[in-house]
């Protein structure tokens, strides 16, 4: 149910008058009753209507995309992808039916993730756009789930890009990536060459991606028997690839391969093991995640999993705009594809 500005002024007690002049801030009120209104305002996520206030169920021309940093070519070519699908929806100059796509960069911040997705329900965006992993915490998860079904409930279409389910929340269409599968896979890779001690540089531990790619590797090593190597967390960049290769290393001097939370991480893990004079693969394999652009023209080219970032963009480009029916169930697993490339090669001896 919509929360009007009449619900705002009942919960703190004023008149909805008041209520407009705290929000509009063109008319002096008592700090205390501004206090008390912004309270019932963040209580009852109260979001006043944008430009469309006059059609209370109209929504606007615009579509949100959030990611994480778009300077990472995961998120910059699933965006892409989507605003092409996006632009390419209506009959071209503003004649109707085109939307205006608008990236925003929440830099990995879960309030950012949240204020902006206020914005664009304050917007009535047609639809909104969530890409990437989410952040495992059950505050955050919950304030989102309610936003999302808040944000369906004004009329916006929600897709989920490259990000699982968000529990509490029955209203958005997901295109999951099999990170599990993927990962699993790619760890049955090195155990098939003869590595039974491998280490692995993780992403942040709050994050879903994390959690799903660090379970599929820990899967194929009980699978086979195999004890678990070292792990150490950081980043999904360069710096804390080579800054967590150092780690592995001093916690076992012996390993013979290292898995890359991504591949930009494991550019990281090469250069660390070639300051410390070691070969790729002579002495160290190295795997990375999601075969973006460059890990084949890395040195030597890296055995990755292949992620279909930009089909996954363009689909959910097309979900926002409602020109593809939404998956059975609300939810499509997208596959993932192991490419084996000359970063993996059998341990020597």
């Amino acid at each position: 149910m919509t929360v009007t500005l009449a619900d705002v002024a009942t919960r703190a007690g004023v008149s909805p008058a008041t209520v407009s002049r705290v929000l509009n801030g063109n008319y002096p009120v008592a700090a205390a009753t501004r206090e008390r209104v912004l309270r019932a305002v963040g209580e009852l996520d109260y979001v006043p209507n944008g430009p469309a206030s006059s059609l209370a169920a109209a929504t606007s021309d615009l579509v949100g995309i959030l990611v994480n940093d778009i300077a990472d070519p995961f998120f910059g070519i699933m965006a892409g992808a989507a605003q092409s699908a996006i632009g390419e929806g209506g009959p071209g100059r503003a004649g109707g039916g085109e939307k205006l796509a608008v990236v925003c960069n929440t830099g990995g911040s879960p309030a950012r993730e949240l204020t902006y997705l206020t914005l664009l329900q304050r917007q009535r965006a047609a639809a909104v756009i969530l890409t990437g992993g989410s952040l495992e915490d059950p505050e955050h998860l919950a304030a989102t789930a309610a936003k999302l079904t808040r944000l369906a409930d004004g009329g916006t279409r929600v897709v989920l890009c490259g990000r699982p389910p968000v529990p509490g929340d029955a209203t958005a269409a997901t295109l999951a990536f099999d990170n599990r599968t993927g990962a699993r896979r790619l760890t049955e890779h090195l155990l098939a060459l003869g590595h039974r001690r491998i280490g692995y540089v993780a992403g942040p531990a709050d994050r879903t991606t994390t959690r799903h790619r660090l379970e599929g590797h820990r899967a194929a090593l009980a699978a086979a028997g195999v004890p678990e190597g070292p792990a150490v967390h950081g980043r999904y960049d360069r710096p804390s690839g080579y800054e967590a290769t150092g780690e592995l290393l001093r916690l076992d001097p012996g390993l013979t391969a290292v898995v890359a939370a991504n591949d930009t991480v494991a550019l990281g893990v090469c250069a660390a093991l070639r300051d410390r004079g070691l070969s790729i693969p002579g002495d160290v394999s190295v795997a990375g995640f999601d075969d973006l652009p460059f890990s084949i023209d890395a040195v030597p080219a890296l055995t990755t999993v292949r992620l279909p970032l930009h089909e996954a963009g363009l689909r959910a480009g097309r979900l926002a705009l409602g020109a593809e029916e939404p998956p059975p169930g609300g939810l499509a697993t997208i596959p993932a594809e192991l490419v084996v490339r000359g970063s993996t090669g059998a341990p020597r001896g």
